[in-house]
């Protein structure tokens, strides 16, 4: 077992993050691994719908481009390692595209990891027929009633074949949908040479994971008293420092703008769960109460104490379907009564697409502005002077969301005064999907890992 402590950074936290915060936190992290977390729900329903217009799609786009910046990195740093899920809804083709980025650069010999298994699509036709239940979280509904419409289901894969993939060589690993927590606790274990039933260990790597997964939001994205945040247009990402008990320190490269202190990373592990005392993964269910954080100096906290218990039997499913299309429209509504007049156009337009001889399944009328971002919550202390009419729509009937597209702009001279903001056009009809969240027996997936230079992967045929 290893001993010497690990630097993980994370350079991205969802797919649209900062585009030099990676090459940034690589060039001055000293990092031994640079990990970049692009995925969620809804980035995978954006990559399902890039997949059904080219089958050589579904991957992140941005990750080539971001390793021709890379590649000099890779070259003078020769324990620099990178884990990301960019390969999305197709690991095989981004391997191919950053075969050819890395080939072009000379390095065509690095060694590179694909991890798949995660894609379920093809297997749940099957399952449907064998009675294997897979309800929807939430409505309990048995997925049978999408079954004929999904473009992408994928489960939550864990650390094992990326802690594999590193130990097999692989400078840079490509994974589809892996648990976010994974990505830092695959390089981890394979460091240190965790046991899979170390819970203590697999907690404290899992909870360091969880804390940078996000990127910028441990070191104080985000953070509650963000005007005391020093050079917030220069934050800094996150590092953890992984000892080999399983504690961890997070901290941020020297001379970059952000904060990392106890209330910035407490903030984050309490972000995005459910139980914190069963925050689960697919490697180990983490006890996220028995954590105590100590700051260790200016910009460095000590997380300790996790402590884990085995994971469930279950793995969870983020599976995407169409669900007809949809469009959303947007105008400024000015003067007294803005916010009356806002709504009265937003029912105007829905009343004019039935009396055209369509009833939308769904519509929202919103006023942004005046309560309706967070409904309930808080309105305004006087009535607003301006705000933002947004209507949004989805059917399944194409030709009844084009007509509200045409119904939109007419209220600029047919609808309250104060009608502006109409110089973009009108809105249009856009594939809708919807989310489908599962939970699969872990029997039933089977992970896979391979690892090759990379010039094989440009003469592979997948």
């Amino acid at each position: 077992m290893a001993h010497r402590t690990l630097r993980v950074g994370n350079g991205a936290g969802f797919w649209g993050d900062n585009l030099d915060a990676p090459f940034l936190l690589a060039s001055a992290g000293r990092l031994d691994v640079l990990t970049l977390e692009y995925l969620a729900e809804l980035t995978l329903a954006i990559l399902s719908h890039l997949r059904l217009k080219d089958p050589e799609a579904g991957y992140v786009a941005d990750f080539p481009e971001l390793l021709e910046r890379l590649t000099p990195l890779l070259k003078d740093q020769g324990g620099l390692r990178v884990v990301t899920n960019a390969g999305g809804l197709n690991p095989r083709s981004c391997a191919r595209r950053c075969a050819e980025v890395l080939t072009v650069a000379g390095q065509g010999a690095e060694p590179l990891g694909v991890v798949t298994g995660d894609d379920l699509l093809g297997s749940i036709p099957q399952w449907v027929q064998e009675n294997v239940e897979l309800p929807h979280m939430e409505t309990g509904e048995p997925v049978s009633t999408v079954a004929d419409r999904l473009v992408s289901a994928n489960a939550y894969l864990g650390a094992g074949p990326i802690a594999k993939a590193l130990s097999g060589g692989a400078r840079i690993v490509l994974t589809g949908r892996v648990a976010d927590a994974s990505l830092t606790l695959g390089p981890a274990c394979a460091h240190f040479g965790w046991a899979w039933d170390d819970w203590t260990r697999l907690a404290g790597g899992s909870a360091a994971g969880h804390v940078i997964e996000c990127g910028a939001q441990a070191t104080g994205g985000l953070w509650h008293r963000w005007e005391e945040i020093p050079s917030l247009e220069n934050i800094g990402y996150p590092i953890a420092e992984i000892d080999a008990d399983g504690s961890s320190v997070i901290t941020k490269p020297d001379g970059t703008g952000g904060l990392v202190s106890a209330g910035t990373v407490a903030e984050q592990i309490v972000y995005e769960i459910d139980d914190p005392a069963c925050y689960r993964t697919p490697d180990v269910d983490v006890d996220l109460t028995s954590i105590a954080l100590t700051e260790e100096g200016a910009d460095r906290v000590a997380l300790r104490g996790a402590t884990g218990r085995p994971p469930s039997d279950r793995l969870k499913v983020a599976a995407v379907y169409r669900d007809g299309w949809t469009a959303s429209g947007l105008l400024a509504v000015v003067g007294r009564g803005a916010e009356a007049k806002a709504h009265a156009a937003g029912w105007i337009v829905l009343e004019r697409v039935r009396r055209a001889g369509f009833k939308l399944a769904d519509s929202l009328v919103e006023c942004l502005g005046a309560g309706s971002v967070v409904p309930g919550v808080l309105g305004p202390q006087a009535p607003p002077f301006e705000v933002m009419l947004r209507v949004t729509v989805r059917d399944p009937n194409r030709k009844a969301v084009e007509r509200f597209c045409r119904e939109f702009a007419p209220l600029v001279t047919s609808g309250p005064s104060g009608i502006a903001g109409y110089a973009t056009g009108r809105p249009s009809a856009r594939p809708a999907f919807g989310y489908w969240p599962t939970l699969v027996p872990r029997h039933l997936v089977e992970a896979r890992m391979e690892v090759r230079p990379a010039s094989e992967w440009l003469r592979r045929t997948v």
